[in-house]
């Protein structure tokens, strides 16, 4: 995050060449900050880090942002409604000083550059865990639905998004499933088909239930654990759903 904030202030003062001596010598003190906060707590997993690699929170912030920004013009409208939900969960997960920080590093610097989902899905994917990326493919249909409906140009988008992020087809029609209501909805949600037996159903449910439990994201800030919440609500609505229309 220092880094975006010493181009900004590099640019305002000496133009390019000030932004990118301010984005150097704020990566060099991005590194020292964070190779200093992983020894000062034990070197405790982060929920930013999968295996060896992982990505400053700052780095999250502005690429989750960049994602919303492909999703809000997806269907070639900017919906007022659908930047205030963005701002909304930001100011929520991380506090408005903090949210505020985000969104000026990213009008400023972010903004002005192409921005290709496919890039930030491959510098996101080997640096997050998977229940981080399920979490913010629900964020990106939350985004979609904001302004009472998901365009099939939004939805279209947000499944590329979900293949570039390495998740399952069926991952993907889960979380879809969960902002499309209808006969064969609580079916996908739980991944399987509506011939499955009993025996399966029950199955499916506890291996959903395992899979999107809150405790997988409780690292992780408030709206993210609100969003692991919602997630798990509807993973158990939908088999309360099959047991009453089987009778189970």
């Amino acid at each position: 995050m220092i880094k975006y904030i010493g181009a900004v202030i590099g640019f305002a003062y000496r133009g390019i060449i000030g932004a990118i001596a301010g984005y150097l010598i704020g990566s060099l003190l991005d590194s020292l900050f964070f190779k200093n906060n992983k020894t000062t707590t034990g070197g405790s997993r982060s929920p930013f880090s999968s295996s060896e690699q992982s990505v400053t929170p700052g780095d999250f912030e502005l690429n989750l942002l960049s994602l919303c920004s492909i999703v809000i013009k997806a269907d070639g409208q900017v919906s007022q409604r659908e930047m205030d939900y963005v701002r909304q969960y930001f100011v929520q997960a991380y506090g408005k000083e903090r949210a505020n920080a985000t969104f000026r590093t990213f009008n400023e610097v972010i903004k002005k550059r192409e921005i290709s989902a496919q890039r930030i899905c491959a510098y996101l994917t080997p640096r997050t865990r998977r229940e981080v990326r399920l979490q913010i493919v629900h964020f990106l249909f939350g985004i979609a639905q904001a302004d009472g409906s998901v365009s099939v140009s939004e939805v279209d988008q947000i499944s590329q998004i979900a293949g570039y992020l390495q998740l399952s087809r069926g991952e993907f029609e889960s979380i879809k499933a969960m902002f499309f209501k209808n006969a064969e909805s609580a079916y996908k949600i739980l991944e399987i088909e509506k011939s499955a037996t009993d025996a399966e159903v029950k199955k499916a449910y506890r291996n959903m239930a395992k899979k999107y439990h809150p405790d997988k994201l409780q690292h992780m800030d408030e709206a993210y654990r609100q969003g692991a919440e919602e997630k798990f609500t509807k993973v158990q609505e939908a088999y309360e759903t099959i047991q009453k229309e089987r009778g189970m």
